[in-house]
């Protein structure tokens, strides 16, 4: 993440499209946040039953890729790819209820 674009990266998040968040919760993408530190470290949580199937379909959506587009200026060391598909998930190794 650009450090000198973390207020701006912040306040875009304040007004997601909602076309977007439509399109996140048809894809399977429930109960989704983000946590972004002063560092620029980014972590999603998202509850879905099946990860991959809900990345996918997230993928194959126009206003993801104009989403992914616009997105991509904040961070750095994407490899070419847009920030979605740099995402990779973590393994849980505890969890209270």
């Amino acid at each position: 993440m650009r450090s000198e674009r973390l207020d701006e990266y912040v306040k875009r998040h304040t007004d997601v499209w909602p076309e977007m968040r439509k399109a996140l919760h048809d894809a399977g993408w429930h109960n989704y946040s983000l946590f972004l530190q002063p560092d620029g470290t980014l972590i999603g949580y998202l509850e879905t039953d099946d990860f991959r199937a809900a990345q996918a379909a997230i993928t194959n959506t126009e206003v993801n890729g104009r989403w992914q587009n616009e997105m991509a200026e904040y961070f750095v060391e994407l490899s070419g790819d847009t920030p979605d598909k740099s995402m990779t998930s973590i393994r849980e190794i505890f969890h209270l209820d």
